[in-house]
Formats: structure tokens, sequence, C-alpha cells
């Protein structure tokens, strides 16, 4: 029900700290959000728009990515922002991805926070998928996969407080960290153990994951022609900086080793940067490790 041991500079999962409102389930049982929130599928299919014309949302991104070796996890500190939503259907993301494989055995462990479509709350959440978002994965604990052992954390609950602009600032700690004894993937968040993936349920993942992202993610349908205003991270460009800006923070590897590091040689990924856009911030500013910027307000004069 916990790990083996821990990665060489990722806390280990021991701390008391209540992670909802509504506190912790007994001893032996785990706590299931009810929600009954629409979940955009991973995938891009074809589905209805308001104009009653087929076309597929686009899936946009402002994201880093690692991918010169084989990983064992990796951990962020993910700004908590409630980012404005334009269109039913549409979701804002931030999160981390474990990924192994390529087209159809393309592997994914997915966690962070999310606005999801019906609904104006960030909420934590995990996602994991073997063949490339096809048959395979799901949301939370909507299909079997993902074995909780906290009593702490209802995943896909709301996320209280959030960041404010130019105020006050919160942050999700994330971590994915694959055991070596059992092969499980296991989930930290905050410094305590939530769960793990069974290697098992993977087949590119089961060994290691030779590529890791960090970054935010939001759905565009177009209606009407012209980009979507749902906003990315804080609606804000990372030009503006800290408080302003969304942030992820502490980025880190983990090594075959054992041992967590700073990633170096990132690779920024942008689909459309007059929309949304991705800055790295400088080493040593409030001991934030590697870190970058990233979000937009998406639709605006700079963004048709």
């Amino acid at each position: 029900m916990r790990p083996s041991s821990y990665p060489n500079g990722l806390k280990a999962g021991n701390s008391t700290e209540l992670l909802q409102e509504k506190g912790m389930c007994p001893e032996g049982t785990i706590p299931i959000a009810r929600t009954h929130l629409f979940r955009h599928p991973k995938t891009s299919p074809v589905l209805l728009n308001r104009t009653n014309a087929f076309s597929p949302p686009v899936h946009e991104y402002a994201q880093v990515s690692l991918e010169s070796g084989y990983y064992y996890g990796a951990h962020a500190k993910l700004n908590v922002w409630n980012p404005a939503k334009a269109n039913d259907g549409e979701f804002s993301l931030s999160q981390i991805w474990v990924l192994s494989g390529l087209d159809q055995d393309l592997n994914s462990i997915e966690a962070g926070w999310q606005v999801f479509p019906g609904d104006n709350k960030p909420r934590t959440f995990i996602y994991w998928t073997r063949d490339n978002y096809g048959q395979t994965g799901c949301y939370d604990l909507v299909c079997p996969g993902f074995v909780q052992t906290s009593s702490k954390l209802a995943l896909g609950t709301p996320i209280r407080p959030v960041s404010i602009y130019d105020g006050n600032q919160y942050d999700r700690d994330i971590a994915v960290h694959k055991d070596r004894e059992s092969g499980n993937w296991w989930l930290q968040i905050r410094g305590q153990d939530i769960g793990y993936w069974p290697s098992s349920i993977f087949t590119t993942l089961a060994e290691s994951a030779t590529r890791i992202n960090w970054g935010g993610e939001i759905v565009n349908y177009g209606l009407n022609g012209r980009h979507t205003s749902t906003q990315m991270g804080s609606g804000h460009f990372p030009s503006e900086g800290y408080k302003k800006a969304a942030v992820l923070f502490k980025l880190g590897y983990i090594d075959d080793s054992g041992v967590l590091r700073d990633p170096d040689g990132l690779e920024p990924y942008i689909t459309k940067s007059s929309c949304y856009d991705l800055q790295f911030g400088e080493m040593g500013y409030d001991d934030f490790g590697v870190h970058f910027y990233f979000g937009g307000p998406g639709y605006s004069t700079q963004c048709p």
C-alpha cells in the first residue's frame, strides 16, 4: 500500500495534511467524488458543434518536453488558476505527462488540474492510456487501472483556494515515480501517496518513460469562424511574469539511479504563440528551480 522506496530528493509520503475541505474517509476506505461532469476525451473525435456542422476540436498547447533518455518519474509544482472557458465542451488544464511509445503504442500517465466542460472550477485529475487514447484509459477512477490507496483526497474534487491576479498564489505539488521493486507508477500530491498505476496495465511504459512533458492545454472548437476565448493558465501571457501569468516550477525528472534531477535541454512546443505562449524563467528566482511561465487569453486582436 506504499512504495518500497522513494527517489532521492523526493519527499516521503508521510504528511498528515488534508487535501480537501471535507476531510478524509475512515481507514480502509477511499473517497470517490460524485460528479456528472462531461470529461472531454483526450483524443480529437469528430463532434457536433453549435453550427450543426461536424468539426473536430483542436487541442492547443504551451508546453516543454524532455526526451533524451530513460526516465522513472517526474515532478513539478503547478500554479493553480481558474481560467475562463468560452464554450461548452472546451477545457483548460495544466499538467505533467509521463510518456513512452509512438503512434498507437503511445502510453501516457497524466496528472494535474483541469477546468472541465460544464464547470468553472479547477479540479485535481489523473489520466492514463496505453493505446494513444484509443480503447484504454480514463480519468480518475472512472475505469479499472489506477489503484487509490489514500483516504485523504477524492480525485476530481475542486481545488481551493486558487491564485489571484497580482495577489496570493497557490500551487499543487505533483510527482509521479516508478517503484523499483513492484514496477508500479506511484502518484504523490503535496508529498502524500495517493495511489499507483500498476505496471501491468502498460506496454511501452512498463519499464520506463522516454519523454516527459510539462505545460498547458486547451480545446478550441473555433465556433463562429474565430479562435476560442477559453483561457490557458491565468488568461495572461507569460511576459507579465510572476503573480500574473501561470507558472510551473521545480521541474524535475527521476533518472535510472533513482535521483530527482533538474532537467536541461528542454524543448518548448507552442501551437499558436499569438494566443497562448511560453517563456522560461531565470534560475534562482525565489528558489523556483527550473520553471517557465505559460498561457494566454485566447481570442483577442492578436489571436483572431
